[in-house]
């Protein structure tokens, strides 16, 4: 199965120090990385399991959030990935408005959580990408979530 639940991603030691009671027992929170969101919205090679994420989220209305920054990000993957057909601006929007903030919560870190992750990865020594990730993380853990969709388990495994 391409799309992972990487659960124990949100099992770092930041969230370890915050009490993950979820409001329902039966009820848990997601955050869905970039990559992610733009497979369940578009023509992607991954959408049918991305689409399952999604489709899951709302049947068993589990509380699901993304990184406000990833909402651009999704939009570029959109608008510039070679699909047949293409999805143009305004289609991006559309699906943007029903398949994402239709269903999920944006979450924003204030100046003092962003310079903390950016503290932590030039401690850790992270190069390139994986600073994206460790936004995600924060974000799952601000959010008090036990699970992060991602089709990037590795690299999310290797900073959690």
């Amino acid at each position: 199965m391409v799309m992972k639940t990487c659960a124990t991603a949100v099992e770092s030691a930041e969230t370890r120090l915050k009490s993950r009671v979820p409001a329902d027992p039966g009820l848990f929170g997601v955050v869905f990385d970039a990559p992610q969101v733009a497979a369940a919205v578009g023509q992607h090679p991954h959408y049918a399991p991305a689409r399952g994420a999604l489709e899951d989220l709302v049947r068993v209305k589990h509380r699901g959030y993304v990184e406000r920054h990833s909402l651009t990000e999704v939009y570029s993957v959109m608008t510039r990935t070679p699909f047949r057909p293409p999805i143009y601006p305004g289609a991006a929007l559309q699906l943007t408005e029903d398949q994402i903030l239709g269903h999920m919560t944006l979450v924003s870190l204030d100046n003092g959580e962003y310079i903390d992750v950016v503290r932590r990865a030039a401690q850790a020594g992270w190069i390139g990408g994986r600073i994206h990730d460790a936004i995600h993380l924060r974000c799952a853990a601000k959010m008090r979530c036990d699970r992060i969709y991602t089709f990037n388990l590795k690299d999310f495994r290797a900073i959690a």
